[in-house]
């Protein structure tokens, strides 16, 4: 009997061990698969998640911007493009201090650290470039190949580059002179007596004559004029073999010093001459002389003389038979070709000071518009052809103003107010 108890006992624990190691092994299974049901589930939407984050992303692309979780909006929102330019309203662009058109819709102007392009004939403008320094001179050798100069005080100017009309900019060198800076091609650049074959990286000098007034023009690498002055003459000097020896073409009495020349060219034979003469009473007497046969002969294109200034230069005492330009000092000078030039002419004494004259004959008549405008400050004209320029007029404590021609200068219409 007791064997029996014993029997039972032992079939009883082994019952109970049995049912344990089911049970245990039923637990595991199950567990397992239950973290691998849980983790299929979650691969999936990982996967789901990828795919929807990539459909969102091309949703907001082409999507009104609305989003209803603000967190994907901000995540999913397409980038706007780095730029070290800030927006426009930021910029200071009231005052104007350069300007050159490559045609009558685009152009570029400049101020105190910053440039700006237009392609809709200065109707709208947005800022290419920002840095320091005073933009004092702009060319375009092309819609793609621009040069500005910076001015950071002290006698040189830093020069920038574009090859792309200004979208991107390079600081390439320093111009060693304020004089009047062009290319003849890519990378033959113009300033002054100096030169450079680099496309402005480097510059060399060319030898000039003593005693000049203003500053050298080389037209090209042989083919320079200057302007010189003693024993109360001035001269008009001019080389054919880049400065080696020198030539005078013109000669004329002067009644008072010379205070200024600028010279300007359109052609290896062509050239013309601006005499800045004495000045009082906000009046400046001054003369344009032009030649196209190289310096055989000359037309007198304007001699303004006034009571403040005196006889314009070339002239004696007591002329006043011009042909003269509005105003009672010399503005702005631009040569187009040999037969076209504009000049502006100012009036500090005047309700609106700016007025405006041109030849389209080579110097043989002068005509002056009717029209004037506000402005106490410098003028700046890019004049494209014979019958489409632009004018902008400045004013120390007001935005300058652009202003455009399409009938050769006889009208003007006001088409951007910089801010």
């Amino acid at each position: 009997m007791l064997k029996n108890k014993i029997m039972l006992m032992v079939l009883g624990l082994s019952l109970i061990l049995a049912g344990c190691s089911s049970t245990g092994s039923q637990n595991a299974s199950q567990t397992s698969k239950s973290t691998t049901a849980s983790n299929k589930p979650s691969i999936q939407q990982s996967s789901n998640s990828t795919s929807s984050s990539k459909n969102t992303q091309v949703g907001s692309s082409q999507s009104d911007g609305t989003s209803t979780g603000s967190s994907k909006t901000t995540s999913n929102s397409p980038k706007q493009p780095v730029t070290n330019i800030p927006a426009p309203s930021k910029i200071d662009m009231s005052m104007v201090t350069a300007v050159r058109l490559a045609d009558f819709n685009t152009g570029w102007v400049g101020g105190n650290g910053w440039i700006a392009k237009t392609t809709t004939g200065g109707k709208n403008w947005f800022v290419i470039y920002q840095g320091s320094g005073t933009v004092r001179q702009i060319f375009a050798l092309n819609r793609s190949d621009v040069w500005a100069t910076l001015d950071k005080g002290g006698s040189s100017l830093r020069l920038l580059h574009s090859s792309d009309g200004g979208q991107h900019w390079a600081a390439i060198g320093t111009v060693p002179n304020k004089a009047f800076l062009h290319f003849t091609s890519k990378t033959n650049g113009l300033s002054g007596n100096a030169f450079s074959e680099d496309g402005g990286k480097t510059w060399h000098t060319l030898s000039t004559p003593k005693n000049i007034v203003g500053d050298a023009y080389f037209h090209d690498m042989k083919i320079g004029w200057v302007v010189t002055q003693h024993n109360n003459q001035f001269y008009v000097n001019k080389t054919t073999d880049g400065g080696k020896s020198w030539k005078t073409v013109m000669s004329k009495n002067l009644e008072s010093p010379l205070a200024g020349a600028m010279i300007r060219s359109a052609g290896t034979n062509d050239a013309w001459i601006e005499l800045i003469g004495g000045t009082g009473m906000t009046q400046t007497s001054y003369s344009v002389f032009h030649t196209t046969d190289g310096g055989k002969s000359w037309k007198t294109v304007i001699a303004n003389s006034t009571a403040g200034g005196g006889p314009a230069p070339g002239f004696s005492l007591g002329y006043s038979k011009g042909p003269t330009n509005k105003g009672s000092k010399p503005g702005f000078l631009y040569v187009v070709n040999s037969q076209i030039a504009f000049m502006s002419g100012s009036c500090p004494a005047c309700d609106t000071p700016n007025s405006i004259g041109w030849t389209k004959d080579g110097g043989k008549t002068w005509v002056n518009s009717k029209v004037t405008l506000p402005g106490y400050g410098e003028s700046y004209l890019a004049i494209a052809d014979t019958n489409h320029g632009w004018w902008i007029t400045t004013e120390n404590t007001k935005p300058s103003i652009m202003y455009t021609t399409s009938d050769g200068g006889i009208h003007w219409t006001q088409v951007h107010l910089f801010h």
